[in-house]
């Protein structure tokens, strides 16, 4: 076992696959012919799916006995600021400023990109309810 505890290990998967291709092969692997035989259906994103995988670790702490496994540097969140970063964020939502809601997500999540911080055009949807600290 490499885990000593905490650890977050990296793994390199290569380059990305693309899924369409993917099922064409094991088609074709199959004897079958993709779209005549088989069909593939495009449906579409389901609700929580992405494109793209990010990797919020910008650095590699320590390499393994293994190529492709690597110990991300992890930093580490006070507890009071993410607490204060999360009341800043509600109020800001709750006041509808959007210039404020990315600003505090950059803060809370140094990584986190938007294309939104430089086009304040996009609307954070109002919250309709007041949230109570007192539930936290």
């Amino acid at each position: 076992s490499m885990g000593k505890g905490g650890e977050v290990f990296v793994l390199d998967m290569g380059e990305p696959v693309k899924i369409k291709e993917m099922a064409e092969d094991l088609i074709y692997l199959s004897g079958k012919i993709p779209y005549e035989d088989i069909p593939i259906e495009f449906v579409g994103l389901r609700e929580g799916e992405k494109l793209y995988e990010e990797l919020f670790l910008s650095e590699i702490e320590k390499r393994t006995r293994y190529e492709n496994i690597t110990i991300g540097k992890v930093s580490f969140l006070d507890w009071r600021k993410l607490n204060h970063s999360i009341s800043k964020l509600l109020n800001s939502a709750l006041l509808n400023d959007n210039e404020s809601v990315f600003m505090t997500l950059k803060d809370i999540v140094p990584e986190y990109q938007s294309r939104h911080v430089d086009d304040m055009e996009h609307k954070v949807l109002p919250i309709r309810k007041k949230i109570s600290s007192k539930s936290a």
